[in-house]
């Protein structure tokens, strides 16, 4: 892959660097040297900027997280309907996995490196995931299901399987078959509260 011709402030260089080399490679295997001459900088410049490479890692995790939340919401607000945006989020993720660099998931890959910085890497990653199943959560409420909570958990487990499958199979795939689920899973949730329904109408 060729490299990104990098511009910008120093920090914005050094975070595309990031992106480009950690993403592609991980986080362990490439040193701050190799971002720094990808950056154009200083080392003086990362320091100063981010202290560490634990916190370049973090910051680079933080860009991925944005980049796919920003995504993700412009794509589901194509949608009327809150189910055609849950499986819209499936869609994305097919586009996703078909691209000549896809890599699998960032936070999943960060986690299974071992994390630099314990702590810190890890709440990136459970804040990122905690916002998928919120996403799902809020959606899922909307479309009506029995127990939104337990729905939009099985959601984010289908979408975390999904990519990871994806990645480590070599086959897109996986995504059409957890988007075939999800579809499964909300019609057994509305159909759940629907008998709930009709039942205490009995009652």
């Amino acid at each position: 892959m060729a490299p990104t011709k990098v511009d910008g402030s120093a920090r914005e260089r050094l975070l595309t660097a990031a992106n480009e080399l950690f993403y592609a490679e991980g986080v362990h295997t490439v040193g701050i040297d190799r971002v720094i001459e990808r950056a154009g900088v200083a080392k003086a410049s990362l320091y100063g900027t981010f202290g560490s490479k634990e916190e370049l890692v973090c910051a680079y995790l933080e860009l991925r997280s944005a980049t796919r939340r920003e995504r993700i919401t412009k794509r589901i607000a194509r949608y009327d309907d809150p189910r055609d945006r849950i499986l819209g989020v499936f869609d994305l993720m097919a586009e996703t996995v078909a691209e000549p660099t896809f890599r699998g998931c960032a936070f999943v890959n960060a986690s299974a490196e071992g994390p630099l910085d314990d702590n810190k890497v890890r709440q990136v990653c459970s804040d990122h995931r905690a916002w998928i199943r919120a996403l799902f959560t809020a959606l899922v409420r909307e479309v009506g299901v029995a127990d939104p909570g337990l729905v939009g958990g099985q959601l984010a487990l289908l979408y975390d399987g999904a990519i990871v499958g994806a990645s480590m199979d070599r086959k897109p795939d996986a995504v059409s078959d957890a988007r075939a689920m999800a579809e499964s899973l909300l019609d057994a949730g509305s159909g759940a509260k629907r008998g709930k329904s009709a039942r205490a109408k009995r009652t």
